[in-house]
């Protein structure tokens, strides 16, 4: 066994599945005679010292809470030489043997520098993102996605009734993930995307083309990270651009529904609660057998480890089968 204590932290956006990660760290180390503790608002609160001790009870019910019990803050501090010491040297203070991150690409690159610092880091990856290379799914996507998909039809049931146009703006940052996933599974007829230069003339004409064709309705999934219409100035965001062109350019009476963050929230799918299951005891194993400086992911359904350094280099790319049946459904 390397080391007695275990730090768990959660940093950047909170996703469904975290709270399920932290009760199954938790419980897990205890099985191994561990001592896992809390460090309260990510890398903020490590740099404060906000830790606690936790025991069994402490994740008690927490299994299909959304959100995060550990709560998450972003620090700037952090972000500096100073801010990085002030974390290892709480770590130090209070004998903490390795650190635990749960999160995205930001919370994974705070704990490599801490790695290269000393640390001992092992890294779970946590984001409705889906923009972390080296797994499938990140533990909050399939969630996400499900929640997308329920919105969908929701507004099927209203643009249907009266022959509209709906933009649906999803989340995602630079990924399109959610837009793909979600847009193919709830049959949209446009999914557009940051990682695909689209063409808004382009996409007016296939709902002019379809409208000629007898389809009275229309449903266009756009992932906020779209990069804004040529030529147009401003900070709209990119479902109210292309929405107010759709309806300028056609005439067809277009509304814009932009999502938000009840995206992130929620009780965790199955998929989400058993991938947050898996991932969270092989990160127990790897702390107990001293390893450091990994990332743990899911390939193929199978939990594969990966230095984290290699795993940051590597860019998640874009399912290119499910980007080819967004290309061709739509038009059959």
């Amino acid at each position: 066994m390397a080391g007695k204590r275990i730090a768990i932290l959660t940093g950047g956006g909170d996703a469904p599945g975290m709270n399920a990660v932290i009760r199954i760290v938790v419980r897990t180390a205890l099985s191994y005679g561990l001592e896992p503790w809390a460090v309260y608002r990510g890398y903020h609160g490590l740099i404060r010292g906000e830790m606690e001790l936790l025991n069994s009870r402490s994740v008690s019910g927490i299994i299909q809470r959304g959100g995060t019990i550990l709560k998450s803050v972003r620090s700037e501090q952090f972000r500096t030489k100073k801010g990085q010491l002030a974390a290892v040297e709480q770590l130090r203070k209070n004998e903490i043997d390795a650190l635990l991150v749960i999160g995205g690409n930001g919370s994974f690159a705070g704990a490599l520098a801490l790695e290269k610092m000393g640390v001992r880091v092992i890294c779970i990856p946590a984001t409705i993102d889906n923009d972390i290379a080296c797994t499938d799914y990140c533990i909050g996507f399939d969630t996400a996605v499900n929640t997308v998909m329920g919105a969908l039809n929701k507004i099927r049931d209203t643009a249907s009734s009266h022959d509209r146009v709906y933009v649906v703006e999803v989340m995602g940052r630079d990924s399109g993930a959610i837009a793909l996933y979600a847009g193919l599974a709830g049959g949209a007829d446009v999914i557009l995307m940051p990682e695909v230069p689209y063409n808004v003339k382009a996409v007016s004409a296939q709902i002019q083309a379809a409208n000629a064709e007898g389809k009275t309705y229309n449903i266009i999934v756009v992932a906020e990270g779209v990069k804004p219409i040529s030529g147009v100035r401003g900070e709209e965001s990119p479902a109210l651009q292309i929405g107010r062109y759709i309806r300028e350019k056609t005439g067809f009476d277009t509304r814009i529904t932009i999502l938000g963050h009840i995206q992130r929230g929620g009780a965790p799918t199955a998929r989400d609660g058993l991938l947050a299951c898996k991932l969270a005891h092989h990160a127990v194993e790897l702390v107990y057998q001293g390893k450091s400086g990994k990332m743990l992911g899911e390939v193929d359904q199978v939990v594969k480890t990966f230095d984290l350094s290699y795993a940051l280099a590597q860019e998640k790319q874009l399912n290119q089968d499910y980007h080819r049946l967004a290309s061709i459904l739509p038009s059959i």
